[in-house]
């Protein structure tokens, strides 16, 4: 009997146990969460319009819904060559005939890392983020500061978007609360144009939505270190805060670093554009595990992932029927998003012809509402799939 064993619970791994149940295939997923967590929406933790429930969902309704096996445990080791999983527990995991490697991806480290909070790290910290503003609030005034890190070896490694997100939602949140004006709001990035991947128009945009909003900004030095008083940079400067957010970029998952699998410059896997890892029949690397193909302007994104996760279930459904048959993600490769601001958003596509971004006044914050309650009930099967979503 053909047994495919996935690991991670996120938006690749779990897109992947419910294709491939699709196809009537004896799935176990293993995640070191009991819940599938929404990081798109997780943005609207820290101002109070969400809580972390609103934003997960039980994997065993998931599970009990589509009919695959759970098993909710870390994983500490993976041995490529022998397809042999170990979990913290000490419980050992092989003969599976398929693995799908979607344990997602570890974050490079800053000195005085430990005085930051990130919005794309556990969901805890989204929570701790929500009580450092309210603490802040209370006291009458602060200093913020919002940003995100780079990786040089993959630019597809950076997640920008969740910090631009959270940073003009808490102005909008501050201003609401009448007291924008009792606090210092700066943004930062190491590189001298962040957000440069959404093309040339959105970084227009979001120079003048720093403007109108009285947001700082400081970019192009690279972070030396963080601190209980906030940031020092490379060349002597520094930022003072009282609340540092700050999304580091990725770099390749501890376990698959140590598995023996091929791995890229960043410690991604390699895989070819079918997401195989090539010389290791049935491994597939997915999501934020794997590393992406492509221009320089590529993005890790949920979307992709999903793509990656319902390619490879294809291509594992036909390899036990015996057919040749492989998609690949390369012609699905863009960015796309719902940049929410809490009083709006705008709608940003980036593919191989260029960049847009449309602003969407109002309108766009409740798409993106929306867009977080078809996420959750879709994949409940309580609502049906919109095809390509």
């Amino acid at each position: 009997m053909n047994q495919v064993l996935i690991l991670g619970g996120g938006f690749a791994g779990v897109e992947a146990a419910i294709y491939l149940r699709k196809q009537n295939i004896n799935v176990t997923l293993v995640s070191n969460r009991d819940y599938f967590y929404i990081y798109p929406t997780s943005i609207w933790i820290p101002t109070a319009e969400v809580t972390k429930e609103d934003v997960s969902v039980p994997l065993d309704k998931l599970a009990m819904k589509h009919g695959f096996k759970l098993i909710i445990d870390t994983v500490e080791a993976f041995q490529a060559q022998d397809k042999k999983v170990t979990l913290k527990s000490g419980r050992i995991l092989k003969d599976y005939n398929y693995i799908v490697l979607a344990l997602g991806q570890d974050k490079l480290k800053h000195a005085g890392m430990e005085h930051t909070l990130s919005i794309c790290g556990k969901p805890e910290e989204a929570v701790a983020l929500y009580e450092k503003l309210d603490q802040l609030i209370m006291r009458g005034e602060g200093k913020i500061a919002m940003g995100f890190g780079g990786n040089p070896k993959d630019t597809s490694a950076v997640r920008g978007g969740p910090a631009f997100e959270v940073l003009f939602n808490v102005h909008n949140y501050l201003k609401k609360k009448g007291v924008r004006k009792d606090f210092e709001l700066t943004f930062f990035a190491p590189m001298e144009k962040p957000g440069q991947k959404m093309g040339e128009n959105a970084l227009v945009m979001m120079d003048k939505m720093f403007t109108r909003y009285g947001i700082k900004k400081k970019v192009g030095i690279k972070i030396k270190a963080f601190s209980q008083q906030g940031i020092l940079f490379e060349d002597g400067s520094q930022i003072e805060s009282d609340l540092t957010m700050f999304i580091s970029a990725g770099t390749g998952h501890e376990v698959l670093v140590q598995s023996g699998l091929p791995l890229s410059d960043a410690q991604f896997v390699l895989t070819n554009e079918y997401n195989e890892v090539e010389g290791f029949e049935g491994i597939y690397a997915i999501g934020d595990s794997a590393s992406l193909m492509g221009p320089e302007w590529r993005a890790k994104q949920g979307h992709v992932a999903e793509v990656m996760a319902r390619n490879v279930a294809h291509a594992i459904n036909a390899h036990i029927q015996g057919i040749d048959s492989k998609y690949s993600y390369m012609e699905h490769l863009n960015i796309l998003c719902v940049m929410d601001t809490g009083d709006g958003a705008a709608f940003v596509y980036r593919s191989e012809k260029g960049g847009k971004i449309i602003p969407l006044p109002l309108v766009g914050h409740w798409m993106k509402k929306a867009w977080g309650w078809y996420c959750r009930y879709s994949k409940l099967g309580k609502i049906p799939r919109i095809p390509g979503m």
